[in-house]
């Protein structure tokens, strides 16, 4: 006789039971919610509660946030205290694509500048991520042989240019870009634009007694007659628009007429970079050859997201200046910038490593860059400004000698201008370090 399988009749009785009982488990589930099944799966003593089948009442307390630790300013640019907001919120209004959002950078510098060197790249590499948002700021004339606009080719005759550098002039009205240029009927200037996508454009310009005009026409196409007549001397400004974009720009004046510069644009979003180069320019131009109040009219109606003030390379072959009047004159400098516009960013970007050569004929670093990259960071920090190391960028002490010695050089033989090479050295580090700051921005 077999036995009986009590094992099996067990798990029958036990399903049956389970069966029977179902109306009311599912009853007690009507109030099971998603997030407890999750918290089954996913358990934590935080988020689960005791009883993850019972329906809720009470929500859990919510987690405390976690915390932020946002990244270090950066050991090459300082710009700690907010000194950068301004500049970055207008940043990230051209990020985001927004309609009509231009941020606007005057850089003012000595000779690298004038070329256009590290500026061009900074404007390339800015324009690619941001948005291009035009040319920006161009003079009326070459002042030198080797001053450029990258994507304007430049030409005029006629003019008689007077640089701030010069000191022959002592009115201070320079304009914008620190270069005056008058002209009779003779002269004449034409700015090629290899893209031909600028279609917004101002002349700035001096309104004085006895004042000429300028004719403007773009592409051959007459656009005006500008007269710079006035009952004062004072700064003027004529905006005109060409649709579609101008690929050329004639300008012819007649009588006497006194120009400063011109600014050529898109619609954005994106970013303008003025390249204000001055050759053999010292901090001294903006505090004491510029006139005060002509030149903060000349910043206010600019209306830039930032100001970056990059000397030092021709004030290191002064020490006495250095040890006595270098820093006081950097402070001026700014006070003005201050003055003229209360909120903008201002950067203080240092000189470039400059070398020297020795008896032995070995390159090494002029003992002067370092202590002017030391008084700029002080100034910075006291003043609310950023500031970037492009002294530590490069390398250091010691870096035009591996400069010149590289294959192909990085610098020229000078010891002091870059190569378009090295300076686009410079302004990748430059550029990667500006939007690091702007990343620290907005998580903060």
């Amino acid at each position: 006789m077999k036995r009986f399988p009590f094992p099996a009749a067990f798990t029958i009785l036990l399903i049956g039971g389970i069966l029977a009982a179902a109306p009311l488990v599912t009853a007690r589930l009507s109030g099971l919610r998603l997030a407890a099944i999750v918290d089954l799966l996913d358990f934590t003593p935080e988020r689960t509660p005791l009883s993850p089948l019972i329906a809720r009442t009470i929500e859990p307390a919510p987690l405390p946030r976690p915390v932020l630790r946002l990244q270090q300013a950066s050991a090459l640019l300082d710009d700690r205290n907010e000194a950068l907001d301004g500049f970055y919120k207008a940043l990230s209004r051209a990020e985001r694509g927004e309609p009509g959002a231009v941020t606007r950078m005057v850089h003012y510098g000595d000779s690298p500048t004038t070329a256009d060197l590290i500026t061009g790249d900074i404007r390339a590499l800015l324009q690619q991520r941001f948005g291009d948002a035009g040319h920006g700021f161009v003079l009326i004339a070459k002042p030198w042989a080797w001053y450029q606009h990258r994507g304007v080719d430049l030409s005029g005759s006629g003019w008689q240019i007077l640089p701030a550098t010069r000191f022959q002039a002592h009115d201070g009205w320079f304009g914008l870009g620190g270069v005056s240029f008058t002209a009779e009927d003779a002269a004449r200037t034409r700015i090629r634009l290899q893209d031909p996508g600028q279609s917004n454009f101002e002349l700035y310009y001096l309104k004085q007694p006895n004042g000429g005009s300028v004719a403007i026409s773009a592409d051959r196409q007459s656009i005006a007659d500008v007269s710079t007549n006035g009952e004062v001397k004072q700064a003027g400004f004529f905006a005109f628009s060409v649709s579609g974009g101008a690929s050329e720009l004639d300008l012819r004046p007649s009588g006497s007429a006194h120009l400063f510069g011109i600014t050529a644009e898109k619609p954005g979003p994106g970013v303008v970079y003025d390249s204000l180069g001055l050759n053999g320019a010292s901090i001294t131009v903006l505090s004491r050859i510029f006139g005060e109040r002509h030149w903060a009219e000349q910043l206010r109606h600019r209306q830039p997201d930032l100001v970056i003030v990059n000397y030092g390379t021709n004030e290191a072959d002064f020490n006495a200046f250095i040890d006595h009047g270098y820093e006081k004159e950097l402070r001026t400098a700014i006070q003005r910038i201050r003055a003229a516009l209360p909120q903008v960013s201002i950067l203080i970007m240092s000189p470039m490593d400059r070398g020297r050569r020795t008896g032995g004929g070995e390159i090494e670093t002029m003992e002067t860059i370092p202590r002017i990259v030391d008084i700029q960071r002080r100034v910075a920090h006291d003043t609310g400004c950023a500031f970037f190391d492009t002294f530590a960028a490069m390398g250091g002490a010691g870096t035009m000698a591996r400069w010149y010695a590289a294959q192909p050089r990085l610098v020229s033989a000078d010891l002091i201008h870059p190569s378009p090479a090295g300076g686009k050295r410079i302004a990748t580090v430059f550029v990667r370090e500006l939007e690091a700051g702007l990343e620290r921005f907005k998580v903060r």
